[in-house]
């Protein structure tokens, strides 16, 4: 049996769509108008949007959560409220059908390769297809990509800025407590970097709707020599997030 149940089911049209929720919002709802940013900011740390909030001047649009606009730039923030491809999924569909067309993705992810280490940060070229939103919007292969272009931005003032980073691919994969010690070795021997659970779905959408997206993360967790190292509230990795988010913004 194939991968979605139903054969070339990427090639069928969607019975309902982000544009669709997104003007029943503005029916139902006190909509009220703003001008798109020219990108928008994944982020997933309720830690790292507190520091945003308190940094910088924002305009926070009520309709979507915790989205918000940095004044006087043209950036937006969203904060993804959950982990994981259909989250992250539904939430930039929702974005895309405003009309935005440029996506930064920016979290964490454990580190598979001996060469990393907490709070390094890794500028993803690649994801593996481990989770199953991506095969539901594109055909089935064993990578997805980010937009050529703006990958090539980021990691341009990345350099501009002084900071260090590594780039390769990411293993993205629906279910954290089942990642095997034989799935681990495999990826680590194709020279995968990092695992996490949001990139290759994001990459997919993006790759349908034509639409901009670069990703990168901040390694949180080792999974090296097969010992689970979690460093979440680490203060490398805390100031590491804060350092490359503030230098993402300058993209503008």
């Amino acid at each position: 049996m194939s991968y979605p149940n139903l054969k070339n089911k990427h090639l069928y049209k969607s019975y309902f769509s982000a544009k669709d929720f997104i003007a029943y919002s503005k029916k139902s709802k006190d909509w009220k108008e703003f001008e798109n940013p020219k990108i928008v900011i994944l982020i997933y740390s309720s830690k790292l949007l507190k520091y945003i909030l308190e940094k910088y001047k924002t305009e926070h649009i009520e309709i979507f959560g915790d989205f918000y606009l940095l004044k006087n730039m043209s950036v937006g923030i969203f904060k993804i409220d959950g982990i994981g491809a259909p989250v992250a999924v539904t939430s930039l569909e929702e974005m895309i059908a405003l009309g935005i067309d440029t996506f930064i993705n920016f979290g964490t992810a454990g580190g598979l390769q001996e060469k990393s280490n907490i709070g390094d940060l890794v500028l993803c070229t690649k994801a593996i297809r481990d989770e199953g939103v991506s095969h539901h919007y594109i055909k089935s292969s064993m990578y997805s990509y980010p937009t050529k272009d703006l990958t090539l931005k980021l990691e341009e003032i990345f350099n501009k800025s002084d900071i260090k980073y590594i780039k390769g691919g990411s293993w993205t994969i629906d279910t954290p407590y089942r990642e095997t010690v034989d799935e681990i070795n495999h990826y680590k021997d194709l020279g995968i970097l990092t695992v996490e659970m949001e990139a290759s779905a994001l990459f997919s959408v993006c790759q349908l709707r034509k639409i901009n997206i670069a990703s990168c993360f901040v390694i949180s967790d080792s999974l090296v020599d097969l010992e689970w190292n979690p460093q979440f509230g680490s203060e490398v990795l805390v100031n590491s997030l804060k350092n490359v988010l503030d230098t993402i913004i300058k993209m503008e």
